[in-house]
């Protein structure tokens, strides 16, 4: 939810279907950080997947896991906690597998989403 200055209410900005794994709705969110655009990431504890909303969409797209809960560099296990630093980097805590896993968000020339992992 995002509460604007003085509002009575507040206006849902990811999830909000009930709980599920369709692009629409979320699981257990656990960690939520917005972007200097005002794109929304949330960390879906239960559906072991990072989420990503750009501002005013109606459903949001899988960034990182959603390919089932496991160990691989592509998966997640109850993920509970994101930040983004300096450059872009976007941190990911995958509690059930007791790791921290860094990846790089870019934008490129026409503004489309990429991230990958980084080995390093």
């Amino acid at each position: 939810m995002k509460w604007m200055e003085g509002a009575k209410q507040g206006i849902v900005v990811a999830g909000g279907q009930g709980k599920g794994n369709d692009l629409t709705q979320l699981s257990s969110p656990q960690g939520v950080v917005v972007d200097q655009l005002g794109t929304v990431y949330v960390a879906d504890r239960g559906n072991d997947r990072i989420m990503r909303w750009p501002k005013g969409a109606t459903q949001g797209s899988v960034i990182v896991g959603g390919n089932g809960k496991g160990e691989q560099s592509n998966q997640l296990n109850w993920p509970i906690g994101l930040s983004f630093v300096r450059h872009g980097n976007l941190y990911v805590v995958d509690w059930e597998n007791r790791r921290v896993q860094k990846f790089t968000i870019d934008f490129n020339a026409q503004e489309e989403f990429r991230i990958g992992l980084d080995a390093t």
